[in-house]
């Protein structure tokens, strides 16, 4: 009889474990490949188990995308929303375009964490604070009260201190090494 309780007692503590950590900031940031990767690996597992995910990508907006056209297959527990350019943003000197779009991603993701998504997805929004697209203070306001459901992920190359500092969980992706010319392969980078 001992016994069976300790066992109920593990598997209702492994069983309620998850919720624990949930409301947790992820941020991958750094000069290597696969910060988007990561955090679309993270969205794959979550549908995987029934969760609802929403990603909202700051500077792309270019549907050509293995991770936007998935879309489809997954719905309605993965949702993707672009708020960038087809092209490239000028990163020294970027439009009011550019900055109009992105503002208006970071108040699309205002309206849907009140929606409590297992998982949002912030993709470059490192880089949309670093070329002056959004105020980082817009950013961590909005970090600052997540529902205990929802978990964010802040993907892209020059992360704030502040954000590093926010995240309960930070992960630096560096490049080590790579061929002089990377061709864009379909189905790997895009």
């Amino acid at each position: 009889m001992k016994k069976m309780l300790k066992r109920m007692i593990f598997i209702f503590y492994a069983l309620n474990i998850n919720s624990d950590f949930m409301g947790a900031v992820y941020l991958y940031t750094g000069s290597g490949f696969g910060k988007t990767t990561s955090a679309l690996g993270l969205a794959l597992r979550a549908v995987g188990q029934g969760k609802k995910v929403v990603i909202i990508q700051f500077m792309k907006g270019w549907k050509n995308t293995g991770e936007y056209k998935i879309m489809k297959k997954l719905k309605p527990n993965y949702r993707i929303y672009q708020f960038g350019r087809k092209g490239f943003v000028n990163m020294r000197n970027p439009s009011e375009g550019d900055k109009k779009r992105a503002q208006k991603g970071l108040e699309f993701a205002k309206q849907e964490i009140k929606k409590k998504p297992f998982i949002l997805i912030l993709d470059e929004i490192n880089l949309a604070v670093r070329i002056g697209l959004i105020n980082k203070k817009d950013v961590l306001q909005l970090l600052k009260n997540l529902p205990k459901q929802t978990s964010v992920v802040l993907t892209g190359r020059y992360a704030p201190k502040e954000f590093i500092k926010r995240a309960e969980y930070v992960h630096i992706l560096k490049l080590y090494k790579n061929p002089k010319y990377v061709p864009a392969t379909r189905g790997i980078q895009y």
